[in-house]
C-alpha cells in the first residue's frame, strides 16, 4: 500500500484510528444515555463506515437521500430513517424499498400524510418536529402536532414511529452555554410533546433527536429522559466547525484533504493549492467564527495542532488560495469547514492508519 505522500491530489483522507474513536465515544455515550444510537450516514456516505457503526450496537441507520438508502439497503442495512421531508414525486420508489427494507419517512404535513396512504404501501412514519431550528416540521405548541399524529397513529396503512427533530441551530452556537441551551430546548420540546400526545390518547413509541454539536457538546453525561433514539452524523469525522463549537479536538478530526501547491507568489504572501469548491466545498463555517477561513492546515497532524497563520483565504472552482507563500509542489493537509459536505465531492476514500495507507472506500455520492 501508499504512504500518504505518495496519493495524487487532491485527496480525501479518512484516519482509522481517529474515526474508530470517534465512533467508540459516541456509541459509549449512547449506552450512558440509555438510547438508541442510529448514526446519519449522510456524513461518510460509506457501507465501510456504517458497518464500524453497527459493529458499535447502532441499530439502524440515518439516510438522507433514496440514493443513499438503496445503496446501503443493497449492502445489509435493512432498517433506515430517511430523515428529509418525504418528497411526494419519489413515493413509488420508496415503496419499491419498502418491499425489502423497513423504511421510515418523515412527514410534517397532511399533504404528505394523504400521499403515503394514496399509495398504499405500508409505510413506517415519524413525524417531524421543530424544535428551535425553524426549518421544517410541525409547531410543538401547535394544533398541528396532534392532528397529523392522530392521523398517522390512525392510519390503516401506516405506522407511526412517534417524534423526530434535528437542532440544527446548534451550529450556531456561539458558546458551550449556548450549546448546552440548545441541546436541552431540545430534548424538552420533544419529551413534552411526546408526553402531550399520550395525554390525548395517542401511542408515541419513538422519540428522535440529534445533531452532533447538541451530543457532543451540548448533551448531560446522564439519561435523556424522554428520548428513545439519537441520530448524530458528523461525529464520525468532525470538522473544524465541531472543533470551533467545543464538540470536538482538531486531534479528534479523522477527515482530511491533502492538497498540493501549485502556484506561488511570494511578493503578495500568496499560495494556490488544488483544492477548490468541488474539493471543499463552499461552506465558510459558523458566522461567528474568529478569523474568515474556507479551511484550516495542519502544522501537525499527527499531534492535532493546527497552523496560526496559514489558511485556505478564499476558494474558487478548483482553486484554493493560501494565506502564505508556500513552495509549489509542497503538499498541505487541510480541515474543511464541514467535513460531511467535502467528502461528498470524493468518490472514494483512502484510508490510513498514521502515514500508512491501509484501503479504499467508496463513497455513496448518487442521487
Amino acid at each position: 500500500m501508499e504512504r500518504l505522500g505518495e496519493l495524487p491530489t487532491p485527496a480525501a483522507v479518512v484516519d482509522l484510528d481517529r474515526l474508530e474513536a470517534n465512533l467508540d465515544r459516541m456509541a459509549a455515550r449512547a449506552r450512558r444515555w440509555g438510547v438508541a444510537l442510529r448514526p446519519h450516514v449522510k456524513t461518510h456516505k460509506c457501507v465501510e463506515i456504517a458497518r464500524l457503526q453497527a459493529e458499535r450496537g447502532a441499530r439502524g441507520i440515518t439516510v438522507s437521500t433514496l440514493a443513499e438508502a438503496r445503496a446501503f439497503a443493497e449492502a445489509g442495512f435493512v432498517d433506515l430513517t430517511w430523515a428529509f421531508p418525504v418528497v411526494l414525486d419519489r413515493i413509488a420508489e420508496a415503496a419499491a424499498l419498502a418491499e425489502r427494507a423497513t423504511l421510515r419517512l418523515v412527514v410534517d404535513s397532511d399533504a404528505a400524510v394523504a400521499a403515503l396512504e394514496a399509495s398504499g404501501a405500508r409505510f413506517h412514519v415519524w413525524l417531524k418536529v421543530d424544535c428551535g431550528y425553524h426549518r421544517a416540521g410541525v409547531d410543538p405548541d401547535g394544533p398541528e402536532a396532534e392532528r397529523i399524529a392522530r392521523r398517522i397513529a390512525g392510519s390503516a396503512t401506516l405506522v407511526f414511529d412517534g417524534l423526530l427533530t434535528h437542532s440544527g441551530h446548534a451550529y450556531h452556537a456561539a458558546s458551550r452555554r449556548e450549546l448546552e441551551r440548545v441541546a436541552a430546548e431540545e430534548r424538552d420540546v420533544m419529551a413534552g410533546l411526546a408526553e402531550r400526545l399520550r395525554r390525548a390518547g395517542i401511542e408515541v413509541g419513538g422519540v428522535s433527536i440529534g445533531s452532533t454539536p447538541a451530543l457532543a457538546g451540548g448533551a448531560p453525561d446522564g439519561p435523556l429522559e424522554g428520548i428513545t433514539e439519537v441520530r448524530p452524523g458528523n461525529y464520525a469525522y468532525y470538522d473544524h466547525t465541531q472543533v470551533l463549537l467545543g464538540a470536538a479536538s482538531a486531534a479528534d478530526c479523522a477527515f482530511t484533504v491533502i492538497a498540493a501547491i501549485v502556484s506561488s507568489r511570494p511578493a503578495a504572501g500568496r499560495s494556490v493549492a488544488n483544492a477548490g469548491a468541488l474539493v471543499l466545498s463552499q461552506d465558510g463555517g459558523p458566522e461567528w467564527a474568529p478569523r474568515p477561513t474556507m479551511g484550516e492546515i495542519f502544522e501537525s497532524y499527527a499531534e492535532g495542532r493546527l497552523a496560526a497563520g496559514l489558511r485556505v483565504l478564499s476558494i474558487s472552482q478548483e482553486h484554493a488560495v493560501l494565506s502564505e507563500a508556500l513552495p509549489v509542489g509542497e503538499r498541505v493537509r487541510i480541515l474543511p469547514n464541514h467535513s460531511c459536505l467535502a467528502a461528498a465531492n470524493f468518490d472514494e476514500v483512502w484510508v490510513a492508519r498514521g502515514d500508512r495507507v491501509v484501503d479504499r472506500w467508496r463513497i455513496h455520492r448518487e442521487r
